[in-house]
């Protein structure tokens, strides 16, 4: 599975990728050998997160994302913590 995530930063900025191992590549920016933007706002945490069947639809789903404001960014993870809560 193809993987599109958004981190929060220790600086209180979001980061938006995929993988497609998640887990790992979560581990992988926190050691600070992720990407260059993350390396220096340590700790990262997942705070939202997306699975897609290929690459391409997990792409285009991290290119819409990273188009979206802040407002609107806060407001996708808002939605997705009250449907995993219900």
């Amino acid at each position: 599975m193809n993987c599109v995530y958004i981190l929060a930063c220790a600086d209180g900025t979001f980061y938006t990728g995929w993988t497609n191992d998640l887990k790992k590549r979560i581990e992988v920016h926190n050691a600070g050998k992720g990407a260059k933007y993350t390396r220096s706002r340590l700790p990262v945490k997942l705070v939202y997160s997306q699975m897609f069947d290929t690459k391409e639809d997990a792409m285009r789903r991290e290119a819409q994302i990273k188009r979206l404001t802040r407002t609107e960014k806060i407001m996708l993870i808002s939605a997705q913590k009250s449907d995993t809560h219900e």
